[in-house]
């Protein structure tokens, strides 16, 4: 049966149909959806952990008790797991494992563009890359044959436009894969020293193997068409983008194994054609590599180094001809992303940039802060980095930044990388004030549950972590919570915080106005007359509030009865609908 799929539906499908027992993942776009698809077959036991490290070796355990396993993380995922990942290549695993990553070129949700290839490059594992949702399901498929055959584990690489696009998938059955017995193996399994060393050639000798096999598999395949003037050596969106651009006529050589990549191929491919374009996103792996084999190939020198590509983009810098495209004569204004309207973040931003406080940042949907009006936050590196970074801005700069300067991050942010951080404030000691925000979901990637919800992906009950217990325990004296709804009460738990002479912890505790269970107010409407256009309710960024005639006007469409412009409203202006 034929299906229109998301890609990343089409991996899950994959994952299924190769009989994948275990699927351990963290949430993050563009690679979520594939456990949230997986979870719905029940052969599968899919889970949500706490990170990216966690998640690689949890589904390395299942391999080794000889279960098909996989994990599911965005490109920088990879660097929280690569503490397991590079010590896993060298172990090899009993029962195939595979690692599921999606890149993000583009920057449309991620901190940065890494390139993940350059992880399965240095690691020394082989990495698929689809070019559409079919070859996403059958990539799947193979990087579990490609792992049991080769003893690794395998890579299986998206990007944005690949996970997020939808294009027809030939559906298979499901594979029931009988488990592989677990063997004791202390010299293949125990990385010390000196089991570590006998398996550093037996990865060279599979690296050697691996590129015999691409030089003959079928995932790499050469498209000779009747125009030889130019041959493309590409893969993934990029392929789609050279067949759009230079039609059915064109000579490419399309990669789907990725790393190791084929010398005598590449080397064939080029001497049937006048000259060598290498097309590929970010950076120049594919490029670099045909240069090292002598090649003289067009790639970064016309194509840029940063973004995503596009047929455009193509077509512009390969063939000097512009794309048509239709322009818009309104002046169209800019609609900067904030926080929702009724979000529980806001009344916390506020109060904190009323206070000019330095605000270190985190990975979260409350990270829309740092944009006007609130300005709030100033900082954001990676997941946990505002709790490990304010320790050592105070102890930096003592009572020059003490009592002056929190850090914030989300509940599931706490729980994937924030508790290191705070144990390293408890134990050294640096008087630093910590803001967990907990709306009882992890927001951006699409309400996911985690370690402090209560329930697991499925929606059903499972171990909750109580973060105040957890805080105490941990060796901070001082957990305070409140509600941000309440600005007196937030102001105040604030207040007294930053002036306690040791380190302190405060949890913002109001769910996501989002999630289904939230119970939805009335909205707000404002009294013309009573309004006197001061313009302090503008100062929270609520997308619900506008201004118009000088006078704030509320979208009832938007509001959600928070009440927060309520309290800041001096003259009674903001009543219920």
């Amino acid at each position: 049966m034929k299906k229109l799929m998301l890609g990343n539906a089409a991996v899950a499908r994959g994952l299924y149909e190769a009989g994948c027992g275990l699927i351990s993942s963290y949430p993050g776009t563009p690679s979520t959806e594939i456990t949230e698809q997986a979870a719905q077959y029940d052969e599968i036991y899919c889970e949500w952990a706490p990170n990216e490290k966690v998640a690689m070796e949890v589904a390395f355990g299942a391999a080794l008790a000889g279960k098909r396993s996989a994990c599911v993380m965005k490109h920088v995922g990879v660097n929280v797991a690569a503490d397991p990942l590079f010590t896993i290549a060298y172990t090899g695993v009993n029962a195939g494992m595979v690692i599921c990553v999606a890149d993000d070129p583009g920057m449309h949700s991620s901190q940065n563009e890494q390139d993940s290839r350059h992880y399965a490059v240095s690691a020394k594992l082989p990495m698929l890359e689809p070019a559409d949702s079919e070859e996403a399901r059958a990539f799947a498929k193979r990087a579990f044959q490609l792992s049991e055959e080769y003893d690794t584990p395998v890579f299986l690489k998206l990007c944005t436009r690949i996970a997020h696009s939808q294009s027809i998938v030939e559906l298979g059955e499901r594979e029931e894969v009988p488990a592989k017995p677990y063997e004791k193996n202390i010299a293949k399994y125990v990385m010390v020293p000196g089991n570590a060393r006998p398996r550093h050639p037996i990865v060279e000798e599979r690296t050697q193997r691996l590129t015999a096999y691409a030089e003959t598999t079928d995932l790499n395949r050469e498209e000779l068409g009747t125009d030889r003037t130019l041959g493309i050596i590409t893969s993934s969106t990029c392929y789609q983008y050279a067949r759009e651009v230079f039609g059915p006529q064109a000579s490419i050589l399309k990669l789907g194994l990725v790393n190791p990549l084929p010398r005598e191929k590449i080397l064939a491919f080029a001497a049937k054609v006048d000259q060598v374009l290498v097309l590929e996103e970010l950076d120049p792996v594919i490029e670099t590599h045909c240069r090292n084999l002598g090649l003289t190939v067009l790639g970064k020198d016309r194509l840029p180094m940063v973004g995503e590509f596009s047929q455009g983009l193509v077509a512009q810098r390969i063939r000097d001809t512009a794309r048509p495209w239709m322009e818009l004569e309104e002046n169209i204004p800019p609609r900067p992303p904030v926080l929702c309207a009724g979000c529980p973040h806001r009344g916390l931003f506020y109060t904190l940039a009323k206070h000019k406080v330095t605000v270190l940042g985190d990975i979260g949907c409350y990270t829309l802060a740092a944009y006007e009006p609130l300005y709030a936050i100033e900082t954001c590196e990676c997941m946990g980095a505002s709790v490990s970074s304010i320790h050592g801005f105070n102890k930096a700069l003592g009572q020059d930044s003490e009592g002056k300067t929190v850090a914030v991050l989300g509940d599931s942010t706490f729980m994937h990388s924030g508790m290191t951080g705070l144990a390293n404030i408890a134990y050294n000691q640096s008087n630093s004030t910590v803001i967990i925000l907990d709306n009882s979901t992890t927001g951006m990637t699409g309400h996911q549950q985690n370690p402090t919800t209560g329930k697991n992906l499925r929606g059903d009950p499972a171990g909750k972590i109580d973060l105040e217990t957890l805080c105490r325990a941990m060796g901070i004296r001082r957990v305070r919570v409140v509600d941000p709804y309440d600005l007196k009460a937030t102001e105040e738990v604030v207040t007294e915080e930053l002036a306690a002479p040791e380190p302190s912890v405060i949890i913002t505790r109001r769910p996501c106005v989002l999630l289904k269970s939230v119970e939805k107010h009335p909205p707000y409407q404002v009294e013309p007359d009573k309004c006197k256009g001061c313009k302090m309710c503008m100062r929270i960024g609520c997308p619900a509030i506008s201004w118009k005639d000088k006078k704030a006007v509320i979208d009832p469409t938007q509001c959600v009865g928070c009440g927060v412009c309520e309290q800041l409203c001096k003259f009674d202006a903001f009543l219920h609908c």
